[in-house]
């Protein structure tokens, strides 16, 4: 996976690709590689989503240690 992927671009290339599928518009040659580029892109999104999840908690919890 690309080191300068955002949340933002790989949300949107996989919504590129789910709206591939959907529409049968990807040839059964290219299908696999999408279904796999696919689950990349949700395992990085997940990662990215769960990170920043603990990173705010975090910040909470330190804003009411201080308080």
């Amino acid at each position: 996976m690309e080191t300068n992927l955002t949340y933002e671009a790989a949300y949107k290339e996989l919504q590129q690709i789910a709206r591939e599928i959907e529409t049968e518009s990807v040839s059964v040659d290219v299908l696999a590689a999408k279904v796999k580029r696919a689950s990349e892109l949700i395992t990085f999104c997940q990662t990215r989503l769960r990170a920043t999840e603990a990173e705010v908690e975090n910040i909470i919890q330190q804003m009411t240690i201080t308080q």
